[in-house]
């Protein structure tokens, strides 16, 4: 065989593995999206005889999934706006330090990205429970501070780090203050990092199952783990309603980063400008 027809066979190869890694991906995302819109009231086979609705209105009248549905919105939101708050300044500070042992203490930032989250979820139990706090909320919003932190800190380093120090000096000597050098030159530009760390770490919190589990009581717990309680008691095809719309959150936190930041920085350079 000539090493023209080599070359064909690997590319067709190649192509053959692609195209059985996109159809691993998304037939599972396409089940899922038909089953939710079968009308049939129970599980049959595929394709169904007709379509419907009734899945989400089941979802949103169980007063079950809704009582998640809050809860993980709540959290989300309080928990990226902590992490923000933290990650950012942070960020800040170790970007601006010059020390020996700066490499290990981002390390020490970024590890519960590392952590297996079961890990996490239980060693949290375990102290929060010697803390004497019992709360399921509270327990369930310092888990997510934990898991959303290292996203907004590494999003906001990558910001940072493109950032070039001489604008800052040059306002400094322009007579701005520092406050005022980070709000009008170092923001605006760091901007795009902190945009993706949010987004990221809203999206981690809303589809997180590990560290949430072990974290709930009988009243507080997340759409996920109401998920997967309702998954083992009693299933139907509402819970593939609510996966459709945890799906659609997803697809439209990427929009978003597609629309401000760019999905090509966020994933191709690593670096934000």
């Amino acid at each position: 065989m000539s090493g023209r027809g080599l070359d064909n066979c690997f590319r067709m190869f190649g192509l053959l593995v692609i195209g059985t890694i996109i159809c691993f991906l998304i037939i599972p995302i396409v089940v899922t999206v038909v089953m939710a819109f079968d009308a049939r009231a129970y599980l049959g086979p595929l394709p169904p005889p007709a379509l419907s609705f009734r899945w989400f209105e089941q979802f949103f009248s169980d007063d079950y999934f809704l009582r998640g549905l809050g809860t993980s919105v709540q959290l989300a939101v309080l928990s990226v706006t902590l992490s923000l708050c933290v990650g950012v300044a942070t960020a800040i500070a170790v970007d601006r330090a010059s020390f020996r042992g700066k490499e290990a203490l981002i390390s020490l930032f970024l590890s519960p990205l590392i952590v297996p989250p079961v890990v996490t979820g239980f060693a949290l139990l375990l102290f929060l429970s010697q803390m004497g706090v019992i709360d399921g909320f509270a327990r369930l919003l310092c888990g997510h501070i934990i898991i959303t932190v290292p996203y907004t800190i590494r999003a906001t380093l990558a910001g940072l780090s493109g950032i070039d120090r001489s604008l800052t000096e040059a306002a400094l000597i322009l007579g701005a203050t520092e406050r005022g050098a980070f709000w009008d030159v170092t923001f605006p530009l760091a901007r795009t990092g902190i945009i993706s760390g949010g987004v990221f770490a809203f999206a981690v919190s809303m589809d997180d199952v590990a560290v949430s589990i072990m974290l709930t009581d009988a009243r507080t717990y997340t759409l996920p783990v109401a998920l997967i309680s309702s998954m083992r008691a009693n299933f139907d095809l509402s819970i593939a309603a609510a996966s459709v719309m945890l799906m659609l959150v997803t697809l439209t936190l990427i929009l978003i980063l597609e629309r401000f930041v760019g999905l090509n920085r966020v994933i191709g350079q690593g670096v934000y400008r």
